[in-house]
């Protein structure tokens, strides 16, 4: 079992988002500066090919707080668009109408520019800390009482029993059916065919752990994470063993070590508002003890 010492719960801050805030309307889109906290794996679509679902953290006045954005083509974006994980950025953004969570946002992507990276450690930290929970048990109780609640919040973690790795399926027949649609649509407006189709990751992931809520029986979750994916085109050459133990070793050994303050980005589905995965692991090291002590002083 990998132990997240409780040391360190008063480091963080409860959530002080009790009073859910209405989606906004706006006639004209908004201008966001944001913190990129998840990049989720694509996912196939009929329109672009692929889209992923980006997570991040508002900045500025007013539009401050967990953010979604939805679609995102991401492979299509240039070179000055295609951001990272801490990355900070400016995009225009309509709230998402046909989506009921209030976090949700359709960004226009061409917008999209980057200000810089988030490099330092402690600049991250001064910024999520702050936001971490301690109850998944309470979020999934607030989802089941409002599917309108909260839909992403990042959540302190106990301790993990296990990662599971799995083989992938492959896509289902819809997805299959979006990849068909996308290789259809650009022979009929004739573009180049030097097109790839989104391929099936090799393996599905899932956490098993328990939240620092007192009372966790302890939750499964599926993970994500683009990082999670494309590990895994790196160890193609692999046999299915060997890449399994690099990712129980990269997301399990490495990221949630002793020596880490591991929380958890999770996010709902919108068709399933009480169905929450992990979209990323926030995992900054902790303190040494001589930096505890002599902050102490």
């Amino acid at each position: 079992m990998w132990v997240v010492p409780l040391e360190q719960l008063p480091l963080w801050g409860p959530s002080t988002d009790e009073d859910p805030k209405p989606k906004p309307f706006l006639a004209r889109p908004a201008k966001l500066r944001l913190l990129i906290t998840v990049k989720a794996a694509p996912n196939p679509s009929a329109r672009y090919g692929e889209t992923i679902c980006v997570g991040a953290l508002g900045m500025d006045p007013p539009w401050t707080g967990w953010i979604r954005l939805y679609p995102v083509h991401y492979r299509h974006l240039d070179g000055d668009g295609q951001f990272h994980k801490y990355d900070i950025i400016h995009v225009d953004a309509l709230p998402a109408r046909q989506d009921q969570r209030r976090e949700s946002w359709k960004p226009i992507v061409d917008t999209i520019t980057i200000e810089r990276h988030l490099a330092s450690r402690q600049s991250r930290r001064n910024l999520l800390d702050p936001l971490v929970e301690d109850s998944m048990c309470r979020l999934n109780k607030q989802a089941r009482d409002d599917p309108g609640i909260r839909s992403i919040a990042l959540i302190r973690v106990a301790d993990i029993s296990a990662l599971q790795v799995k083989r992938h399926p492959g896509w289902s027949a819809e997805d299959r059916k979006k990849i068909a649609r996308y290789f259809d649509q650009l022979d009929l407006l004739g573009r180049p065919a030097k097109r790839s189709p989104l391929h099936a990751p090799r393996f599905t992931g899932a956490y098993r752990y328990r939240c620092a809520d007192r009372h966790c029986r302890g939750h499964q979750q599926t993970l994500w994470d683009w990082e999670f994916v494309a590990l895994q085109r790196h160890l193609g050459q692999l046999t299915e063993a060997e890449a399994e133990e690099q990712l129980r070793s990269k997301f399990l050994t490495q990221l949630c070590a002793a020596d880490r303050d591991v929380a958890f980005y999770v996010g709902n589905q919108a068709a399933r508002p009480q169905s929450f995965s992990i979209g990323g692991v926030y995992a900054p090291r902790r303190p040494t003890a001589r930096y505890r002590l002599h902050v102490n002083r």
